[in-house]
């Protein structure tokens, strides 16, 4: 039987990571030489998603025990999405140029190519840690991976129903998805705090970025105003309403589409990734952003809209961090070392294509968070670099749900071709 947490009560666990916010946030600004100089190395965002994580390895939290993820993926996410994009400028968001788009698909090559020459190279060194045969075998498995990795959980259910993976063994295959994923993406986090040097040794062009955020800057400049109960009232309106079209709209449209079509509701078909309410509640949550932010709604990013959205961020990202379990890194080093050696493919091909198109760090985070994290962290690690980006990271994480299933599947005959 799996051992409780200290804290199993959810409304506690949630104080707690409040709590962990609030230190965090009083600490990054404090004046005090030692924080200045400790978050110049560690970032708010970091540490958010650190502390967690190491109260969830001594076993004082645990996100099997809680339900706070789920609820903050599902209300907090969409709510933020909204608010984040009230004030996006969509035209000079297209004048960023094919560069967002090219690291994406970067991204997808290096994990579709990664995946079978880690199997290969793994193979000479210890055949029987990428071996097995029928059910059983490891490719089949990993097979899992590629489909969370290009696209997320439902391109991950469509490869497990295909390959018919041993489920006795899945658990193995979800950890390395989850220990990697989540090691990678803290990496990434830590990045975002260098990113001028990063840019500077791309020798990247970043005046499209920069030119967005001037932009999104100068007109909260001249919305901002001091907010009234009636501006945060009308702004967590905007954004609790959206939460539930959202709602409303993926369940009706998923289950249309269930009903309708066999081929979105057969499994193993690589549109099943269409009857997932999670990919359609992003999605309406982000085009009623989009289509507010042409209508008077916009000035709202003056009383806030976006910092109430950022909030929303952090505390999902306090409740991904109760997922890492830094304990587990040492359970399956077999494959582990898989991962390490895929993930780390995918992270050499981004560099290269990058430095070779001269791609700021912010396409290659967000290209590759779109792809290994999916639209849940993607949009986290695209606000990051400022708030008005976060749909740059939702468009992405979309295109990585509509090929993840294909280019899980490449992969997946690629490893099979190449295990022993």
């Amino acid at each position: 039987m799996e051992n409780l947490p200290i804290i199993s009560d959810d409304a506690v666990v949630f104080g707690l990571l409040m709590l962990i916010l609030g230190f965090i946030f009083y600490t990054s600004n404090s004046k005090n030489k030692y924080w200045s100089n400790f978050y110049k190395v560690m970032p708010a965002l970091l540490m958010a998603y650190l502390l967690p994580s190491i109260l969830s390895t001594f076993g004082v939290i645990s996100d099997a025990h809680s339900n706070l993820y789920f609820v903050a993926s599902r209300f907090l996410l969409p709510a933020a999405l909204v608010l984040m994009t009230l004030s996006v400028d969509l035209k000079a968001m297209f004048n960023l140029g094919p560069k967002a788009l090219i690291m994406f698909f970067a991204g997808t090559v290096g994990i579709i190519a990664g995946g079978p020459l880690a199997v290969l190279l793994i193979s000479f060194f210890s055949p029987e840690t990428v071996g097995g045969a029928g059910p059983d075998a490891v490719w089949r498995g990993l097979a899992t991976i590629a489909g969370s990795w290009i696209g997320g959980g439902p391109n991950q259910a469509a490869m497990l129903e295909i390959y018919q993976y041993n489920p006795k063994n899945y658990g193995g295959m979800v950890l390395v998805d989850i220990v990697i994923g989540n090691l990678w993406m803290a990496i990434l986090l830590m990045g975002i705090s260098r990113t001028e040097k990063i840019d500077k040794w791309l020798k990247a062009d970043t005046s499209s970025i920069e030119e967005l955020k001037k932009k999104v800057a100068a007109f909260a400049d001249k919305v901002t105003r001091i907010p009234t109960l009636t501006d945060i009232i009308i702004i967590l309106s905007i954004a609790f309403s959206t939460v539930g079209i959202a709602h409303f709209g993926a369940t009706s449209i998923s289950n249309y589409l269930v009903e309708t079509f066999e081929i979105i509701s057969d499994k193993t078909s690589s549109f099943s990734s269409l009857s997932s309410q999670f990919f359609w509640m992003i999605t309406i949550a982000t085009i009623i952003g989009i289509i507010l932010s042409y209508t008077k709604f916009k000035s709202y990013e003056g009383a806030g809209a976006s910092k109430i959205g950022s909030v929303f961020i952090y505390i999902l990202v306090a409740t991904i961090g109760m997922k890492m379990d830094l304990s587990k890194i040492v359970e399956n080093p077999g494959l582990l070392i898989i991962g390490v050696v895929w993930m780390s493919m995918h992270v050499i091909f981004l560099l290269l294509v990058a430095k070779l198109i001269k791609a700021p760090f912010f396409f290659l985070a967000v290209g590759s968070q779109a792809n290994v994290g999916g639209a849940a962290s993607a949009p986290i690690v695209a606000a990051a670099f400022h708030p008005s980006l976060a749909t740059v990271g939702v468009l992405l994480a979309v295109f990585g749900y509509a090929i993840g299933t294909y280019g899980a599947m490449l992969t997946a005959e690629l490893m099979r071709i190449v295990s022993p």
